[in-house]
C-alpha cells in the first residue's frame, strides 16, 4: 500500500521584492512540497498585485501573515537592513524561514539569527541558490580526484552594470553596497571550494564619496592550506560571473557559476599545458533544489545544523573587509 504523500508545507512570504517575483515565488508555486499562503509587502496594494498574480491572500501588513496558524514557514525578502528584524520576528512566532541573502548587514545579526533558530528548534536558511547546482560538486570532485593537481590560487567574480539610480541596493540605509549584495558571491564561494579558515589578506573598495557606499570592490583572502584567493565584485562592470581554481596541473573554470538559468547547461573549462577539455553537464534548476532542499529540513527536523559556520563566517569576512578595506572614493 502506498504512503499518502505529505501535505504541501504552507509558505508566506514577507517582502515584494523583485526577485521574489521573478524567480522565488513563481518556482514555490510550481513545487508540490509548496503552498504559497499569503504575502505581504511595504504597502497594501502591492502585496495585493503579488497575491493576485501568484493566487494567494494578500495581509496588510508583516505582523498579520506572522500571526496566521496556517503558515508553516515563511520567505523574507525585505531590505538588506531589514533582514534581520523580520526574519527574527518570524523565527519568535515558530515559522522556519528562507531569508535572502546577505542574512544580515553584519556577523553579529548573523549570530543572533541562527542562535534563535537553534533555541527555537526551527530550520532557517539563507537563500544562496548556486550553492545547490550540481555544477559545483562536479568541481569538488575533480579537484579530489587531483585532476588540478596542487591548488594555488582560486579567482572569481560577481559584477553586473550599474543599477537604475533608484534602485534600493544604491540605498546604504536599506543596507545596499555591493558588498553585501554582489560581494557574498565570490566570498561564499570560495568557502564552498577551499574551505573553513578563510582570513582576509588585503582589501580595497570603490565608494561613493557623498555617502561612503561602496560601488565595487577586490578582496584577497588566504586558505589555511596556503592557497590565495583574489575576488572581484560590483555594480560597475560588464556582466561576469566566474571563477577559476589553478593548481599545478591545470586551470579548471566554471563560466556561469553563480546565476545559470534552469536551462543552461554548464561549461566547465579545464585547461592543461596542450591540451584544453570542455565539460558540457546537465541543466539544473538550483532554486528548485534549495527549495525542495529546505522542505526536507523542516520535515526531518534537522534545523540550522551545520549551516551555522557558513551563514556566520561570510558576514564576518563582511566585517573585516569593511574593517580593513582601502577606500577610493569616487
Amino acid at each position: 500500500m502506498t504512503a499518502p504523500a505529505a501535505r504541501p508545507l504552507r509558505l508566506g512570504a514577507i517582502g515584494t521584492s523583485s526577485i521574489a517575483w521573478r524567480r522565488v515565488l513563481p518556482t514555490v508555486v510550481r513545487m508540490p512540497q509548496w503552498d504559497l499562503v499569503a504575502v505581504a509587502g511595504r504597502t497594501a496594494k502591492k502585496a495585493a498585485l503579488y497575491a493576485e498574480h501568484f493566487g494567494c491572500a494578500a495581509e496588510d501588513d508583516a505582523e498579520t501573515l506572522l500571526a496566521r496558524s496556517d503558515i508553516d514557514a515563511v520567505y523574507v525578502s525585505t531590505p538588506t537592513a531589514l533582514h534581520h528584524e523580520w526574519a527574527g520576528r518570524a523565527l519568535r512566532a515558530g515559522k522556519h524561514v528562507l531569508v535572502e541573502k546577505a542574512i544580515g548587514t553584519d556577523a553579529a545579526e548573523a549570530r543572533s539569527l541562527c542562535a534563535l533558530a537553534a533555541e527555537r528548534g526551527l530550520t532557517l536558511r539563507e537563500n544562496f541558490m548556486f550553492l545547490h547546482h550540481p555544477q559545483h560538486d562536479r568541481v569538488r570532485e575533480l579537484m579530489a580526484e587531483g585532476r588540478l593537481g596542487r591548488l594555488a590560487s582560486f579567482r572569481a567574480a560577481f559584477c553586473i552594470p550599474p543599477l537604475p539610480d533608484d534602485d534600493i541596493r544604491y540605498d546604504p540605509r536599506l543596507g545596499g553596497g555591493a558588498l553585501l549584495d554582489a560581494g557574498v558571491y565570490p566570498l561564499r564561494a570560495a568557502a564552498l571550494l577551499l574551505g573553513p579558515g578563510l582570513e582576509v589578506a588585503g582589501a580595497t573598495l570603490r565608494t561613493r564619496a557623498s555617502d561612503g557606499l561602496d560601488l565595487s570592490g577586490q578582496v584577497l583572502l588566504t586558505s589555511p592550506s596556503g592557497v590565495l584567493a583574489e575576488l572581484a565584485f560590483g555594480f560597475e562592470h560588464t556582466y561576469a560571473s566566474t571563477y577559476t581554481l589553478w593548481g599545478d596541473r591545470a586551470r579548471l573554470t566554471a563560466t556561469r557559476a553563480f546565476t545559470p538559468p534552469p536551462s543552461h547547461q554548464p561549461t566547465l573549462v579545464i585547461e592543461e599545458q596542450d591540451r584544453e577539455e570542455r565539460l558540457t553537464l546537465p541543466a539544473a534548476d538550483q532554486l528548485t533544489l534549495l527549495l525542495d532542499e529546505f522542505a526536507g529540513a523542516i520535515r526531518t527536523d534537522a534545523g540550522t545544523g551545520p549551516h551555522t559556520d557558513s551563514l556566520t563566517s561570510t558576514m564576518e569576512l563582511v566585517d573585516t573587509i569593511r574593517k580593513t578595506a582601502r577606500r577610493a572614493e569616487l
